[in-house]
């Protein structure tokens, strides 16, 4: 039994990305809160050197941790997919770019936090950080709705011939089938809802 692939073209504007699905924002909700804060924080700080922080390069190890953890995972659903790979693809390296540019960013701020152009840089590069990885699980999460819907579409046929038997040791083995698909639909949908 082949499935076929479903050729949908994925149209995705990075300038006008909304997040449409409760998930992804809850997921992401840390992050915005952590990009709103600095965003909306003093315009004018203090011209007194402070001396640089070190909960702030602490913070940006968690943050490039947390990044290559997302990254090593997307890598492996890249390589499992059978749709949208080279979508896939390219917004692991669009990751893998803001990763690297907030980072570069943040050091300059760490050095220097009072500098008001170099907090804008980091929330600059925050939000297209924070950009990136919502494309990124938009695009799992689409690579994880035509997996279960390529399932579905095995379980519809399989229900399908179940109605069209002939004898009873051909309903024995299509219901055996039918059962077999049923539950890894249902083992589909479980780990989806997880």
């Amino acid at each position: 039994m082949s499935t076929t692939v479903p050729s949908i073209k994925l149209k995705i504007n990075p300038q006008d990305l909304q997040i449409q699905t409760f998930t992804v924002e809850k997921l992401l909700e840390p992050l915005i809160i952590q990009v709103t804060t600095l965003v909306n924080g003093p315009q004018n700080p203090s011209s007194k050197k402070k001396g640089r922080s070190k909960r702030a390069r602490v913070l940006l190890a968690s943050v490039e941790e947390a990044t290559w953890n997302l990254l090593d995972k997307g890598e492996k659903i890249a390589k499992e997919a059978t749709v949208f790979k080279e979508e896939l693809h390219a917004a692991l390296a669009d990751v893998q770019k803001e990763s690297q540019a907030l980072k570069v960013s943040a050091e300059a701020f760490t050095s220097d936090p009072c500098y008001l152009p170099k907090r804008q840089a980091v929330v600059q590069a925050a939000r297209s950080l924070l950009t990136a990885v919502t494309r990124l699980l938009v695009l799992a999460d689409m690579v994880d709705v035509a997996h279960l819907l390529e399932h579905l579409t095995v379980f519809q046929r399989t229900f399908e011939s179940l109605q069209n038997v002939s004898s009873k040791a051909e309903l024995q083995k299509t219901y055996q089938k039918f059962q077999k698909d049923l539950e890894n639909l249902d083992y589909l949908a479980y780990k989806r809802q997880q």
